[in-house]
């Protein structure tokens, strides 16, 4: 099922949310780039620069800024009908610098009950 994610009205980029936890209200995906992405990036950058994957050390100043940001964005999630999806965070895990353009994932805890109970039946 295709989730859009919007910055107010503009669209950051699509994801299938193809793996699901609906025990932690979690559902991850590939995530593809809709044209609004690159007024975002920046801030999902900073997550990639604060936990490195090659091993280094995590940067917690760089951490606490990256969700200060992050949240201050109020992105929203959409499901393919365009129905508004309660969140408590939206991630993008964007490792494009260091990994490739392939390398981007959205990763969003899901506190809507009704999501929950279409999607796995609970």
């Amino acid at each position: 099922m295709r989730h859009t994610i919007r910055l107010q009205s503009v669209v950051v980029g699509y994801s299938d949310l193809e793996n699901v936890e609906p025990d932690l209200g979690r559902a991850w995906g590939a995530f593809r780039p809709g044209l609004g992405y690159e007024l975002v990036q920046p801030v999902f950058r900073l997550f990639a620069q604060a936990v490195p994957r090659d091993g280094s050390p995590r940067d917690n100043e760089l951490l606490d800024r990256y969700h200060a940001a992050r949240d201050a964005l109020q992105l929203r999630l959409e499901d393919s009908k365009g129905r508004m999806i309660d969140t408590s965070a939206i991630h993008i895990a964007d490792y494009t610098v260091e990994e490739g353009s392939a390398a981007l994932e959205a990763d969003i805890l899901i506190s809507d009950d009704k999501y929950w109970e279409e999607r796995v039946g609970r």
